[in-house]
Formats: C-alpha cells, structure tokens, sequence
C-alpha cells in the first residue's frame, strides 16, 4: 500500500537518538512536484496511546487541529474503528483558501519504538468532490509517530493541478516546501496540547 511505503520511507528519517529541539527533515520523491516531509520534537507529557486515540478521533478535529474547518467519520466497512477510520477534511489556509480530501486513517501500531498512525487519499472518492467547495489533493499521505514525550508529524500534499490557476500553483507546490518546517511544527503543537487536554 502506498501509505505504508510513505511510512517506511519516513523511517529511514527518524533520529538516531531522541531529539533534543524540533528536528525537520525533508526529501524529493519519484518526480513529485512537492517534497515529503518530516518533523519530531519532544514534548513533555506526551503519551503515545492518548496522542494515537486523538488522532483516530476525526470527528473532534474541528476546534483542535490548525486550519481544519471540517471533519468527519464517513461509515465504511472496508475500514472499521478502531484500527482504522474514513473520514472527509476540509483545511482552509489563508490566501491558498479551501482544500479538502477524503481519507482513511491506518493505526499500526509500534514501529521503531514509536507508536504508529498514517493515512492515504481516496482517490475516486476525493476526485468526486466539488472543486467549487475547495481544492482537491493529487496526492495527500501522512503519518504520527509517538513515544514518550517525543511526538513526530509527516506529510506529502499536492493539490490536483487542474483545481489551481499558476499563481497558487506556485504557492502550494514550491511555497510549501519552504513553510513545510512551521506547518509541520504548529500540528505537532496543537495535537500534543488537545492530547492531553482529552486525558
């Protein structure tokens, strides 16, 4: 599955020791037009079961996560709770405006020491989606990694080319390779605090 090689490649990224300040790390992959992307951190506090049961909790983004302005589980069962969930997303970014996906969410468990949930596009299922509500995502992976008071956060997103005009292409393809480092940083914040807010 191609979440689970996003994950493995994330792996090869993963410090040697546990990191003492926020830690970023970045790569090309297969001719993508954005980089994936990698940050970890330690967080005092952070309990990898409490973080992983936040993450699978779709339903609470709204209010707790940056930007996302929309979330909900979508009943499916090809993916059924608590191993995995469906869900639809809208973020909204200022100047870039609305995007928003459906995707499924893959708890897996312990990996390298770390607790492990990733998530993968629906790509027939985003594809669906009306443009006029937000841009859809070409392609859009991720993955949590928690251990005790480290918490790790990384993406790869492209929006779908045809849904942007040149101007905001640029902006959400190279732009966001540059701001890759502070969005990836703000997520690993905000989930750690609603974390342990839900204890």
């Amino acid at each position: 599955m191609d979440y689970q090689a996003f994950v493995q490649r994330v792996v090869k990224h993963l410090p040697k020791g546990d990191p003492k300040t926020f830690t970023f790390s970045h790569w090309p992959h297969a001719g993508r037009p954005t980089e994936e992307a990698f940050g970890i951190m330690p967080i005092a506090g952070v309990d990898p079961t409490k973080v992983m049961d936040a993450v699978m909790d779709v339903d609470h983004y709204k209010g707790n996560i940056t930007h996302v302005a929309a979330c909900r589980a979508i009943a499916d069962p090809r993916f059924e709770f608590p191993e995995h969930v469906r869900f639809y997303q809208r973020v909204e970014i200022a100047l870039l405006g609305a995007i928003h996906n459906e995707l499924v969410l893959h708890r897996l468990g312990e990996m390298e020491g770390y607790e492990v949930t990733a998530w993968e596009l629906l790509r027939s299922e985003t594809d669906a989606l009306s443009k006029r509500d937000g841009l859809r995502s070409e392609y859009n992976q991720g993955a949590w990694f928690a251990k005790p008071g480290i918490l790790g956060y990384a993406l790869a997103t492209c929006p779908k080319r045809g849904d942007v005009g040149r101007l905001k292409w640029v902006a959400m393809t190279r732009g966001a390779n540059a701001t890759a480092s502070r969005i990836l940083q703000t997520n690993l914040e905000a989930m750690a605090t609603w974390a342990a807010r839900r204890a």
